[in-house]
């Protein structure tokens, strides 16, 4: 059979690095996900579908081979170095570390391993951030083994009009100066992508920055624009709109972070909710203070203004009054200074002296 012909993408391919997570997250044994190297759809081989539907799909892709690349599946030591990953590297209490390995070591380990840092909320932070960026590094790991030119859609800082310009034109070869722009812009960070650093990320050196206020913004994705989906493949688009890679859960189980914490156990969720409803009421009297302290500096800094103000005209009175003065005694008489008497000393009295009588 001769190799099927498919039109040429004029950038790199805009792929959603937290939709291709959650893909690598649920891809086992019994689910399987299919990236399209033409326009970057995902393909999920739901098996809820009807069988002949199932069917076409599978003689799409087996005759379609070189379009589609099938996703590497979860393997329990794949997930099992995830977890002691972690746990030798983030987590630093002794007792938390003894319970986490006991727990890897033991039967249903990915779930029981979430349940417990659900309950341990100063290991979850931790423990989000380290998840995505090993499934970051092993994602695009992955995408280079295949060769596939991309560029995570969630790292871009292009406005988002011209973000859908660019998938509206993406097999055009004549198009605007803003697109043409955009395209040289998609090119040069896709190249980031295969640097050495990409794979092993490491700290920035020199003086640390700031601390400053961390903002959580939610990146502006844009609608999805595929034009060259088969027929046989539009139902098993796989398009959930996953905004933050918080919400991709690492359970088998369940589909979204709702429904794992729905189907945490009484005792558990009581206790993430009695922390987190512990954490809102302390956030929520320190904004309180917060705002008092505020209202306070804004009442002394007017009361410091008007005593400044009142002081400086007080001020300039006396100075208007002094330069008044040093004028009239210009023309005023001066007054005749008193010549200083010597003082002098009063003259001692002189005693007669008593004369005394000779005796006959």
């Amino acid at each position: 059979m001769a190799p099927q012909k498919y039109p040429v993408a004029q950038n790199p391919l805009l792929l959603r690095f937290h939709r291709l997570m959650d893909a690598f997250a649920k891809s086992d044994d019994e689910r399987d996900f299919y990236l399209d190297k033409v326009e970057g759809f995902i393909l999920y081989a739901d098996l809820d579908k009807g069988q002949k539907e199932l069917d076409d799909l599978q003689l799409e892709i087996k005759d379609h081979g070189n379009r589609y690349f099938m996703l590497p599946k979860m393997t329990f030591y794949e997930t099992k170095k995830f977890m002691e990953g972690f746990v030798n590297e983030k987590v630093y209490d002794i007792d938390t570390k003894e319970k986490l390995l006991d727990i890897i070591t033991a039967k249903e380990a990915r779930e029981n391993f979430l349940e417990f840092i659900y309950d341990h909320l100063t290991e979850l932070e931790k423990w989000q951030q380290y998840y995505v960026e090993r499934m970051r590094i092993r994602i695009i790991e992955w995408l280079r083994q295949q060769q596939i030119q991309f560029v995570f859609e969630e790292d871009l800082d292009l406005p988002r009009i011209t973000v859908e310009k660019v998938k509206a034109h993406l097999f055009d070869a004549k198009v605007g100066k803003d697109v043409t722009q955009a395209r040289d812009a998609l090119s040069t960070k896709a190249k980031t992508y295969y640097s050495s650093e990409a794979l092993n990320p490491r700290p920035k050196r020199g003086r640390p920055p700031k601390q400053q206020a961390k903002v959580e913004v939610e990146p502006q994705l844009t609608g999805d624009m595929y034009t060259t989906v088969p027929q046989d493949c539009r139902m098993f688009l796989y398009l959930p709109d996953i905004t933050s890679a918080t919400s991709v859960t690492f359970s088998t189980k369940f589909d979204t972070e709702a429904q794992f914490l729905a189907s945490l156990k009484g005792s558990s969720r009581a206790k993430v909710d009695t922390k987190l409803e512990a954490l809102s009421q302390r956030l929520e009297s320190l904004r309180q203070i917060s705002s008092r302290l505020t209202g306070m500096d804004e009442i002394i800094g007017e009361r410091e203004g008007r005593l400044m103000k009142a002081v400086a005209k007080e001020e300039e009175k006396g100075e208007e009054k002094r330069g008044i003065m040093d004028v009239v005694k210009g023309f005023l008489p001066r007054r005749k200074e008193k010549k200083e008497m010597p003082e002098t000393k009063p003259e001692a009295k002189k005693v007669t002296p008593i004369q005394v009588k000779k005796k006959k």
